[in-house]
């Protein structure tokens, strides 16, 4: 059975205090986890070892970082390598978010480079795909995220790629005013799984986390759980809320 993720991303918000009080709020309400199922805390740089703290010891609950850089180490000014995440025991990174790609005009090549580090390291990408509202709106959305796939992940070996996660965001619904049906998810993360089968093989396409990163929300995360391929959520402002996250959690299938 596939991993079931929940994961979240703080992105750059909290005090330390802040994100201390949120790990508190929500392991302390009820939730339960599966033995397929995880939650995963993607916190900002300065909170890592805090929230590895705060986690320890908790059954399929883990700490990720939300980027890393391509390079094992050297003159990088301000970036942070995988060796210093993997010396925290950090175990997840997310990679290729969004907000990455178009504020800091992250390429596909770079992300294959930090996909390959990751993997060298024995730390799990949460690499993240999606189409923007123009390619949307053009219809060619299938062609736009075949081409993130092929240009970042297509050099793996097939058991690579049966150490990542994938997490789909439908940019063109995130802070535009509309929305993504749970069928539209679905029919995304069915041609992302159809596009692996033909790459790799349908076995191995069928073990790949496809996590959905639209605005997941606790009102909405049932119904786009339930859709076959939807393995979870990639969760934003909806993580910065006790409830709604677990919530979202318990949502799991």
């Amino acid at each position: 059975m596939r991993k079931q993720i929940a994961a979240a991303n703080w992105k750059m918000n909290l005090t330390l205090k802040q994100g201390e009080e949120l790990l508190d709020a929500i392991m302390s309400k009820p939730h339960s986890l599966k033995e397929n199922q995880q939650a995963v805390f993607a916190v900002p740089f300065p909170y890592l070892a805090m929230a590895q703290q705060k986690l320890a010891g908790k059954t399929n609950v883990f700490v990720a970082a939300q980027n890393c850089y391509s390079k094992k180490s050297g003159a990088y000014t301000g970036e942070v390598s995988v060796e210093m995440l993997q010396s925290l025991g950090i175990q997840f990174v997310v990679l290729g978010h969004s907000e990455r790609r178009e504020y800091f005009t992250e390429s596909n090549q770079l992300l294959a480079d930090k996909l390959n580090i990751c993997l060298g390291y024995s730390i799990t990408p949460i690499f993240c795909c999606g189409e923007p509202l123009h390619i949307r709106e053009a219809n060619t959305q299938n062609e736009y995220v075949t081409r993130q796939l092929e240009e970042s992940l297509y050099h793996l070996t097939a058991a690579q790629v049966q150490k990542i996660v994938i997490a789909y965001e439908p940019i063109w619904a995130i802070g535009t005013g509309k929305t993504a049906s749970s069928a539209q998810a679905q029919e995304m993360h069915a041609y992302i799984r159809q596009q692996l089968a033909g790459k790799y093989g349908q076995a191995i396409a069928d073990s790949v986390p496809i996590l959905y990163g639209g605005s997941v929300k606790a009102s909405n995360a049932v119904e786009l759980f339930t859709q076959p391929d939807v393995d979870g959520g990639l969760v934003g402002g909806a993580s910065l809320i006790a409830e709604e996250f677990v919530a979202i959690i318990n949502a799991l299938k």
